[in-house]
């Protein structure tokens, strides 16, 4: 029997996690269940992120029958995780910065973590920096900008090429050879991203550990065929543009979820 997957973000940002779990997984079907009427998490005062986002992850595991929750969201990672877990008897697997590998990566010992300013400044990070890479330089780069420039880009919209290079200036100023994506929406910007810093810079996300740790989870068999993908959003519509990008990313449908699944495409 397939497994049914839940894998949950603030946008579009959690499809980069999606596609490794599902190349490890095909044979699962998948829920990915974006709150874009709160976009972007990193901005957002913690409980009300914390309360939200268990509300609406729990109403949704009901729906799907879900085996399993991936929070693909580093901003939300860092903070519901223990309620999350309280709430649900199912697994439920976060994301957290790829510090501890990029430690091991950089030849300098000179990294960089790129998130969010929510994720950049929590003491999750700190700690996480403090246990891994004690021994390195770490410089944190927080931008919220960067989220919409990934969005605009999975909504077959331009990356505004000023936007992002004004962004990613004092990154390359720095001297680092090693950065973190911290936020699941960077990786979706990842050509762009190797484009301007060249290859002398190394980009790290967590999206092969993640899919991993699922595979470790999960008690179902991994072979058979492919599975059903079904995308769920929180805002009454979504673009053209998203849903064909959807489309082309396996989804059946992209249906509006307000705690219970909607029968028609919104």
């Amino acid at each position: 029997m397939s497994a049914n997957i839940l894998v949950f973000d603030s946008g579009v940002g959690g499809l980069s996690i999606l596609a490794a779990v599902r190349e490890q997984v095909p044979s699962a079907n998948y829920y990915y269940l974006f709150d874009n009427a709160r976009l972007p998490y990193g901005e957002l005062d913690e409980q009300e992120l914390i309360q939200g986002c268990v509300t609406l992850i729990s109403q949704a595991v009901v729906q799907c029958q879900a085996d399993i929750v991936v929070v693909a969201c580093n901003s939300a990672s860092t903070l519901i995780l223990p309620a999350l877990r309280a709430c649900l008897r199912i697994p439920v697997v976060g994301v957290v910065p790829a510090i501890k590998p990029a430690a091991v990566l950089s030849r300098n010992k000179h990294l960089g973590l790129l998130a969010t300013p929510g994720t950049v400044n929590r003491q999750y990070t700190q700690d996480l920096i403090e246990q891994f890479a004690s021994d390195c330089r770490v410089d944190r780069f927080g931008s919220s900008e960067l989220v919409y420039l990934a969005e605009d880009k999975m909504a077959q919209r331009p990356v505004d090429s000023e936007a992002l290079h004004n962004i990613l200036a004092p990154i390359k100023a720095s001297g680092l050879d090693t950065l973190v994506l911290g936020c699941t929406h960077f990786p979706i910007l990842r050509e762009e991203l190797q484009s301007y810093f060249g290859e002398a810079v190394h980009l790290l996300d967590s999206s092969n550990a993640i899919a991993a740790r699922v595979v470790s989870l999960l008690e179902t068999s991994m072979s058979g065929e492919r599975g059903k993908s079904q995308a769920l959003h929180t805002t009454n519509t979504i673009s053209e543009g998203l849903r064909k990008t959807l489309a082309a990313w396996g989804f059946r449908s992209a249906t509006v979820f307000n705690g219970s699944l909607s029968k028609s495409g919104s």
